[in-house]
């Protein structure tokens, strides 16, 4: 049975994730560059770019969250839940971008951290190798989706780049530590229906 406290944490985890600003305990990349002059077209491109970022890192909040709930090991617990406070950095690293761009966050964004609680929830249900697997596999896929970014984002938004560019960092170090604790390689069809999945959160957020 699921514990209460842990319970109340993944509440309280949700609510500060959509209804509150995140925090970074570390300075935003690029923080010290310059803003660059961009034309409509290439601000609003950012703001997509971000705001599909932005989503990527609240339905991580959302996954680590709910594989921390049913994980059995409380080593494999304090290793999602410690990820997930780094991903929360990430948080408020596009949250500002996409603020400083003149834009505005998913509007489904309850929507994407319900979706991706339950997945997590259900991953850890099926043991701690699979839902290290799971998470490994999900670092490595949004490290391909930043690294996509990387080459649409507009050359001379060097503020914007800088975040993607720590972020693909962290992200691979998540997945390392994942398969560093246990985690095991998924099926060639979960992860596809995992690609697929991702494609259609990031194809949306980039319009709503």
């Amino acid at each position: 049975m699921m514990n209460v406290d842990k319970l109340i944490i993944g509440v309280d985890s949700a609510l500060r994730t959509l209804l509150t600003s995140a925090q970074t305990a570390r300075p935003v990349p690029g923080n010290e560059l310059p803003e660059a002059v961009l034309t409509d077209v290439e601000k609003r491109l950012s703001c997509a770019l971000m705001r599909v970022n932005h989503v990527g890192e609240v339905c991580a909040q959302a996954l680590y969250q709910g594989q921390g709930l049913t994980a059995r090991n409380e080593v494999v617990q304090q290793t999602l839940l410690r990820a997930a406070r780094e991903e929360t950095e990430h948080l408020a690293w596009t949250e500002r971008r996409i603020a400083e761009l003149g834009g505005r966050k998913s509007v489904l964004n309850p929507f994407w951290y319900g979706g991706s609680f339950a997945i997590g929830m259900f991953a850890g249900m099926l043991g701690d190798k699979w839902n290290l697997g799971f998470l490994a596999e999900t670092e490595q896929q949004v490290g391909a989706h930043l690294s996509s970014h990387l080459q649409r984002l507009p050359d001379n938004d060097e503020k914007s780049r800088a975040i993607v560019k720590q972020m693909e960092i962290d992200e691979a170090g998540h997945a390392t530590m994942a398969l560093s604790h246990g985690g095991v390689e998924l099926p060639l069809p979960v992860k596809v229906a995992m690609k697929l999945g991702s494609k259609v959160m990031t194809q949306t957020a980039y319009w709503i």
